[in-house]
């Protein structure tokens, strides 16, 4: 897992000798494990430099834990819908290791020909990683801060309360590239599962903001009643 977390981050593809000062493995070890990835394919080597890739098994390993995932097919119904009513791109976001994986995504009808489906952020760097931070353990909420690319500007103390007591949070354009909106989908048992977000053309008034709480509460409430049957 380390291996694989190393790789994750930074260049596409790394040196044998890179990965075994990062991870602090010696050359050996690192280098059996990474012919037992590689087997696996969820490590791949290039044959013109010898670097080492994440490979493509993670991919199809990917999609089938999309598959089974309740809150996709839970929330699944209700997106187009929500995207027609605000005419804004929605996203569905989880938090994996102190980052915000979206996993699903409607665009908007103004949406230009780019697509960041699929994209990962520092949590703490948009609102729908915030809303699941915020309400995650101790451990997920450290690993959060770790990842933060803000580490000249400390959180207030107060910030975690003050974002899981919120029924919504915004991150405007000049804390994030990708401005959005976020609440919580809580699962038949009260657990934060998700994050549903809508993105924000900056400035937003504070009239938009109103209208896209609303209507993201009542989706996110949806969601979670359809959890709660399940």
């Amino acid at each position: 897992m380390l291996l694989l977390d190393l790789m994750s981050e930074g260049p596409a593809y790394r040196q044998l000798s890179e990965l075994a000062e990062l991870s602090g493995l010696s050359l050996p070890t690192v280098h059996r494990l990474l012919r037992s990835l590689v087997l696996a394919q969820l490590i791949e080597q290039q044959e013109r430099t010898s670097r080492y890739g994440l490979g493509p098994e993670l991919a199809r390993l990917s999609q089938r834990y999309l598959a089974r995932l309740p809150i996709i097919g839970a929330l699944s119904p209700y997106l187009v819908p929500l995207r027609n009513e605000i005419n804004a791109t929605i996203h569905v976001g989880i938090l994996v290791r102190g980052s915000v994986v979206y996993v699903d995504r409607v665009d908007s009808t103004t949406t230009g020909v780019f697509r960041g489906s699929h994209r990962t952020e520092p949590a703490l760097a948009t609102a729908a990683g915030r809303v699941l931070a915020s309400r995650s353990s101790d451990e997920d909420w450290a690993r959060a801060v770790s990842r933060s690319d803000s580490p000249t500007r400390p959180l207030p103390p107060e910030a975690r309360k003050e974002w899981s007591e919120s029924p919504f949070l915004v991150v405007d354009g000049t804390v994030s590239a990708n401005p959005e909106i976020a609440v919580p989908v809580f699962d038949g048992s009260g657990t934060v599962c998700a994050a549903l977000a809508a993105s924000l053309t900056a400035p937003a008034d504070q009239a938009t903001i109103t209208l896209f709480s609303k209507h993201l509460t009542e989706t996110a409430s949806a969601a979670g009643r359809t959890l709660g049957h399940g």
